[in-house]
């Protein structure tokens, strides 16, 4: 079963998908302030991240099938789906397989397009951390700036170091197989995938995962969609700019 935190006790549940290499617990702070508005927030881990299981399996057939496992074990017969970056694919497409699980569905910063693998660097560095040597976070940040100069990204990954006993660091990510999931991460939705239920896509004024010759694409998936961009932000819009992008989310769910 997938590891999943609960913030608040509302009526109405949302569901929230962490990107490529996050967890859940990246989403905290927004789950707090949204539990004290009356939503009822899961954050879940998906598989080989953050707590939950590992396996050699990963696609996103099989990471639909998790959550749809989990909103059974939860006994949540629909619940507004929230999904970032990778977190965002797996929302799209269980929100297309399974419609009447989903209340209504947001994604932030990224479309229903194919990706080309383009985190090889960053897994290339965290492959090679040498985990049985590390005595700390800043020995890995120190290794990880050969391969990934921007401070705010390696603090995104480090994130994923914790002890996982007195001097022995480890990582919450199933890097063996991660290291190889670039081709299944940026597969494209099925050409026939269809949700009908109000749709918002989120991205940041200053990333490049949308662009304006996707939009007509998600139409046709997503026909009752909005789209909105957050300025001054990249590709994490919700952590560059947390007030503008949960405004922007709490008037959308208002509506829906």
């Amino acid at each position: 079963m997938l590891h999943v935190q609960t913030f608040g006790e509302g009526d109405q549940n949302l569901i929230v998908l962490h990107g490529f290499l996050g967890m859940g617990a990246n989403w905290k702070s927004h789950a707090r302030n949204w539990s004290s508005l009356g939503y009822r927030i899961h954050l879940v881990d998906q598989r080989n991240h953050g707590k939950s299981f590992r396996s050699s399996e990963f696609n996103y057939g099989v990471m639909c099938e998790d959550l749809r496992r989990l909103m059974e074990h939860l006994q949540i017969k629909d619940a507004f789906l929230l999904g970032h970056s990778m977190g965002g694919k797996t929302a799209m497409e269980f929100a297309c397989r399974y419609p009447q699980y989903v209340r209504a569905l947001a994604v932030v910063d990224i479309g229903a397009k194919c990706y080309p693998p383009h985190h090889q660097k960053i897994l290339e560095g965290l492959a090679a951390l040498d985990l049985d040597s590390l005595k700390s976070r800043a020995e890995a940040d120190a290794h990880l700036q050969a391969y990934v100069p921007e401070l705010g990204i390696r603090q995104f990954l480090l994130k994923n170091l914790y002890w996982k006993n007195p001097g022995q660091l480890d990582l919450y990510i199933h890097i063996d197989v991660l290291k190889n999931a670039g081709q299944a991460i940026g597969k494209a939705l099925d050409s026939d995938a269809y949700f009908e239920k109000s749709t918002l896509f989120i991205s940041g004024g200053q990333s490049d995962y949308i662009l304006p010759e996707d939009k007509p694409i998600l139409h046709q998936h997503f026909p009752n969609v909005q789209m909105t961009a957050i300025p001054v932000a990249g590709h994490w819009p919700h952590a560059e700019q947390p007030v503008a992008f949960s405004e922007t989310l709490l008037q959308w769910l208002k509506q829906v």
